[in-house]
């Protein structure tokens, strides 16, 4: 007997019993998952763009709607950040640029701006402008120099005016030609505190008239005394007696040949611009100073705004 109950022993066998109604599978958190990561994505877009500078969204708003393409093999990475010189190498590959059709145009088409710009350098009319200034700038040295060799040349062969060429001073500048008459001690050229000339400054000064009675362009006539303290008839200073002396020398000039139209300012000076800044009272500094001006040319009034 007992060795037939150990023999046979019972099997117990437990079933675990599922009730319904809950959660079937994890799918869910996959597409969770991916919504997330979307959102971040996006979200990080619109930060990036945010910080963005102006030329790269530039750059990417022509990438994804272009206006021009641009024919050179490059990513749209690198049209947005082109590659520096180092990477292209000495010989880089040319682009070439294809516009997209747009409306007519009348008068002078974009092609050809560009290739007049990149010829010229700027505005068509600039151009113009400043091709013209060129010319009359060359023309009017030429003119300069010549009138300079002519009233050196006259006053050397003036017995009267030959012993005078050190009071004589020429140059050309950048606002034109400029001719100066100085003192020298013992040798003025006006009377003392007064506007009468000598008759060898006058002489001078017909000589000057002579040689720039031809030329179109417009004179300024300065008088400049020295630093000393003069008071002359009823309370005058150097401011009046340099004007005086600057009108008697337009009057010399005008009698000479030079016409009334061309006298574009006569100023006094006193000594407010001494031709030896070091020495205010030197006789020099006491001189007259007739500058022939540069003529400008006639600006376009497309480029001054009608003025």
């Amino acid at each position: 007997m007992a060795g037939e109950e150990d023999a046979v022993k019972p099997i117990i066998k437990k079933v675990k019993k599922v009730e319904g109604g809950g959660h079937h599978g994890g799918a869910w958190k996959v597409a969770y998952a991916d919504f997330t990561t979307a959102m971040m994505a996006f979200f990080m877009l619109l930060w990036l763009l945010n910080v963005a500078p102006p030329e790269t969204l530039a750059g990417l708003a022509d990438y994804f709607s272009p206006t021009t393409a641009a024919v050179s093999g490059r990513s749209g990475v690198d049209a947005i950040n082109p590659p520096s010189e180092d990477s292209m190498g000495s010989n880089p590959s040319p682009a070439v640029l294809i516009s997209q059709p747009g409306p007519p145009q009348t008068g002078q088409t974009s092609g050809d701006n560009d290739g007049a710009d990149a010829e010229g350098g700027g505005d068509p009319d600039l151009r113009d402008i400043i091709e013209a200034a060129n010319r009359i700038r060359e023309q009017e040295d030429l003119s300069f120099e010549q009138m300079q060799e002519q009233l050196r040349l006259a006053i050397q062969q003036s017995p009267t005016l030959s012993d005078l060429s050190d009071q004589l001073i020429m140059e050309i500048t950048e606002d034109g030609m400029k001719i100066q008459l100085i003192d020298k001690d013992q040798r003025a050229m006006f009377r003392q505190g007064t506007d009468e000339l000598y008759n060898y400054a006058r002489d001078m000064l017909i000589e000057i008239g002579a040689s720039i009675q031809d030329l179109p362009n417009r004179i300024t006539i300065q008088g400049h005394t020295d630093g000393g303290n003069f008071t002359g008839t009823q309370g005058s200073s150097n401011w009046e007696l340099s004007a005086d002396r600057a009108n008697s020398a337009r009057r010399v000039l005008d009698d000479s040949g030079v016409t009334g139209d061309r006298f574009f300012e006569v100023i006094g000076k006193a000594g407010t611009d001494p031709l030896y800044p070091d020495n205010p009272t030197r006789s020099e500094n006491r001189r007259i100073t007739v500058l022939i001006l540069r003529e400008a040319p006639v600006v376009p009034p497309n480029l001054t705004g009608g003025n």
